[in-house]
């Protein structure tokens, strides 16, 4: 491969290089593994090997336009967006590389994806510390960050609160002694969470 032309994108780091076959792809630095981008320039000649190699990168950064497209979309959890990208037909091999490098410069974050879930999350739902956690970690969301996430959301929101309103929507739904606790045990709030609030003065007796 020789190359043709190199010139650099509105996209940080990220270079458009066209060879002598006229073949057009992308690169950046961090996606090479051998070769130097500074060995990259109009005239430069590589072996069959690096050729490779810079055509691996192209395919890497392919793997990222369509990542941050997503990202830009929403937040989006590493298990999740893997899973799209595998549908849109890329890679294991490069997505776990392009994904790498969006953690590594913070535009891809399991912990701000499960902050961002946890508040959109309860606009309709009414749930507990165990279902919240095991929703996250259904998405791939370690069980670590999901417990620190969590956390966090009941500092700022009122865990006894949203009890309430999950034991006030189970009543009104003709839910009744056992079948309303175990209603509220599903929904992820413990025995005793739910015993407090049917004996406090917020409580709906049955």
């Amino acid at each position: 491969m020789i190359i043709q032309q190199v010139e650099p994108l509105s996209i940080q780091g990220m270079y458009k290089i066209t060879s002598d076959d006229n073949s057009v792809f992308f690169i950046r630095d961090e996606y090479l593994k051998e070769v130097l981008l500074e060995n990259i320039f109009v005239g430069a000649e590589f072996t069959a090997e690096e050729s490779e190699e810079l055509l691996d990168a192209g395919l890497i950064c392919a793997v990222e336009f369509k990542a941050v497209e997503f990202l830009a979309r929403s937040e989006q959890c590493r298990f999740k967006l893997t899973q799209k990208l595998l549908d849109r037909g890329f890679e294991k091999t490069y997505i776990n590389i392009c994904l790498d490098y969006l953690e590594k410069i913070n535009h891809l974050s399991d912990r701000r994806f499960a902050t961002a879930w946890l508040n959109a999350r309860k606009i309709n739902h009414f749930e507990g510390r165990t279902k919240l956690m095991a929703e996250l970690q259904a998405r791939g969301i370690s069980k670590d960050i999901a417990k620190d996430a969590v956390d966090e959301f009941f500092m700022v929101n009122d865990e006894d609160e949203i009890c309430k309103k999950a034991y006030e929507k189970f009543y009104k739904r003709g839910k009744r002694d056992e079948k309303l606790i175990a209603a509220m045990i599903n929904a992820g709030f413990s025995y005793k969470k739910v015993k407090e609030i049917q004996n406090s003065e917020f409580g709906i007796q049955s």
